[in-house]
C-alpha cells in the first residue's frame, strides 16, 4: 500500500523502522517546514508539514509503537497548533528543531555515524 505524499513508501516499509528513525523522519519534514517558513515559501512549507503530518499518523498506526503513543499523539496535536492554529501550548520553531534533532542524533548513532 502506497501514500499519498510519500509515494515510494509502503507500511511495511516505514513499520521495518525503528521508533527513532521514524521520528527523526517526521523531524525532517518538520525542519523542511519550518525552513520553507522562514524563507516565506507558504506552498512549500504547508507540502512540508503534511508529509510530516503523513508520517506521524503512521508512526501512530505502527503496533510496535503502542507504549510511546502518547507522546507522539501530543506531539502531533501541539504540532498542528503551532503551524495552523493559534500556538496555545506557545511552541516555537526553536523548540521543534531542538525536539527533533535529538532523535536525528540517535538515529545517526545508531547507524554508527
Amino acid at each position: 500500500m502506497k501514500f499519498r505524499l510519500h509515494e515510494n513508501l509502503s507500511i511495511e516499509k516505514w513499520q521495518s523502522l525503528s521508533m527513532i528513525d521514524q521520528l527523526a523522519n517526521i523531524g525532517s519534514e518538520v525542519i523542511r517546514t519550518i525552513n520553507w517558513k522562514k524563507q516565506n515559501n507558504d506552498e512549500l512549507s504547508k507540502a512540508a508539514f503534511f508529509r510530516a503530518l503523513e508520517l506521524i499518523d503512521l508512526t501512530i498506526q505502527d503496533p510496535k509503537n503502542r507504549k510511546r503513543l502518547k507522546e507522539v499523539v501530543r506531539t502531533r496535536e501541539a504540532l498542528v497548533d503551532h503551524f495552523m492554529y493559534d500556538n496555545e501550548y506557545q511552541t516555537t520553531d526553536e523548540i521543534w528543531y531542538n525536539y527533533f534533532f535529538n532523535f536525528n542524533y540517535a538515529s545517526a548513532m545508531q547507524r554508527g555515524r
